[in-house]
């Protein structure tokens, strides 16, 4: 069973950057595609950003298209969340979790042992 561990949110202002990280363990994590997803108060948890298993392939919600950048480290069983220009539509929990095989989709996975999530909050 995998463990995720999300960190680096914080407070920041409108047009500011943030660096997500997600530590895994407990899993094969190269071998499974990865993705962001988020979560703001009273809303549904939606599809931030994913990759593939090697790195080779990214995709992303239109609302953060051009903006944010996911990325993987294998060796440190790590993905990253790059965030630059942030809006306050921004603002919401942040969560990783693994997909069920190597490549992902644009939605949310069926994955149930999610972690205790990074918050964002962004000012205007």
């Amino acid at each position: 069973q995998v463990q995720l561990v999300e960190s680096g949110g914080g407070l920041v202002q409108a047009g500011g950057s943030l660096r997500l990280s997600c530590a895994a363990s407990g899993r094969t994590f190269s071998s499974y595609a990865m993705g962001w997803f988020r979560q703001a108060p009273g809303k549904e948890r939606e599809f931030v950003a994913a990759i593939s298993w090697s790195g080779s392939s990214t995709g992303y919600a239109d609302s953060v298209k051009g903006r944010f950048t996911i990325s993987r480290d294998n060796a440190r069983n790590t993905v990253y969340l790059q965030m630059a220009s942030l809006k306050p539509e921004d603002t919401a929990d942040y969560y990783c979790a693994p997909y069920s095989g190597r490549y992902y989709y644009t939605g949310v996975p069926g994955f149930r042992n999610w972690g205790q999530g990074t918050q964002v909050t962004v000012s205007a």
